[in-house]
């Protein structure tokens, strides 16, 4: 595939691309935040081997930033919302392991439970299938705006497959008291974490099976959501009331948060766990763009270089951002 990009260069490229990052972050209350996953989508950009790096590098803005398109959708577009998890507990029987219960095949799957079920409790980890397809399609065909729509997007979905709480049916704490936990564990840790983590995960590797890649970091992150939901509590019980939450200053609004105490005692309780997961994804996120391009006969990406998006996929995301934000939120509110 060529040879792989100076480390030296590479390191200071890298560190400064990082540095930049974190300067230009504000806090929000949005998911693995908004944040996390552009952070997720901007450093897998790392991992690429030289023939497709220059391209997303210089593509870089466009593939961080709308890396939150569809959590935007999720909120305003029925049909979305289902692309982001799957509750994969509630097909669990007499506590058989689900795994073993559901089909990895799409059409097996909707054969053996019915498409509306599967629409009902999560399609995330057939639909990354879908997404790798899309952008094997858009880099066969050279068109830069999907390339850059679908490799943004399905970077999105990778980080959520890789949240352990976007694995099962008590996604937000809800049926067991505690409510809040969805924003805790994928934003709140990683806002005031996010400088002490290793973001170096290695090159992007071929994948050869994709759908049980997915599957396995699904599996991943399901095994991890006992962890999260009693480690939460543990810590609630250690902490009086008044530790638990605290207040902080945000743009021009004052609002209840987790204390910095609480979280990090959390934080610490997991043992890596978060940001094992953030860097499982960055390394999934790179190694999916990687494999499409090779499984499309690996074009020359060179030529499409110095290639704006187009004027109207500048548009259709300036609609998707005025829906968002002018449409009621549909769909799962987990904050």
């Amino acid at each position: 595939m060529g040879n792989w990009l100076n480390y030296k260069f590479f390191l200071l490229l890298f560190s400064l691309t990082i540095l930049a990052s974190i300067g230009e972050y504000q806090l929000t209350q949005n998911k693995w935040g908004f944040f996390g996953h552009k952070r997720i989508n901007r450093i897998a950009t790392f991992t690429l081997p030289p023939e497709m790096f220059g391209f997303y590098k210089e593509h870089l803005e466009y593939i961080t930033e709308h890396a939150v398109d569809p959590d935007k959708r999720r909120y305003a577009v029925d049909g979305e919302a289902q692309r982001h998890y799957i509750d994969i507990d509630h097909y669990a029987k007499h506590g058989e392991n689900p795994f073993d219960l559901v089909p990895r095949k799409w059409n097996d799957a909707v054969d053996q439970l019915s498409e509306d079920t599967l629409q009902a409790y999560g399609i995330v980890p057939w639909h990354i299938s879908v997404m790798k397809f899309r952008l094997q399609r858009a880099f066969e065909q050279k068109n830069v705006d999907l390339i850059l729509k679908y490799s943004s997007d399905i970077g999105h979905y990778i980080g959520d497959a890789h949240v352990p709480l976007h694995t099962t049916e008590n996604y937000n704490g809800q049926l067991t008291n505690q409510k809040g936990i969805h924003g805790l564990w994928e934003s709140r840790l990683v806002e005031i974490n996010v400088e002490n983590y290793d973001y170096f995960v290695g090159k992007a590797k071929y994948i050869k099976h994709i759908g049980n890649h997915i599957w396995d970091a699904v599996e991943t992150s399901h095994m991890a959501v006992d962890s999260v939901l009693q480690l939460e509590k543990d810590v609630t019980n250690d902490f009086a009331s008044d530790r638990k939450y605290s207040f902080e200053r945000r743009g021009n609004v004052t609002t209840a948060v987790y204390s910095h105490d609480f979280s990090q005692e959390y934080h610490r309780r997991m043992n890596g766990m978060v940001e094992r997961r953030l860097r499982a994804a960055i390394a999934c996120v790179g190694s999916m763009w990687y494999t499409a391009w090779v499984d499309a006969g690996q074009p020359d990406l060179s030529n499409l270089q110095n290639t704006p998006p187009s004027a109207a996929l500048i548009e259709e995301m300036k609609t998707l951002d005025l829906h968002y934000h002018n449409s009621p939120h549909k769909g799962r509110i987990c904050e």
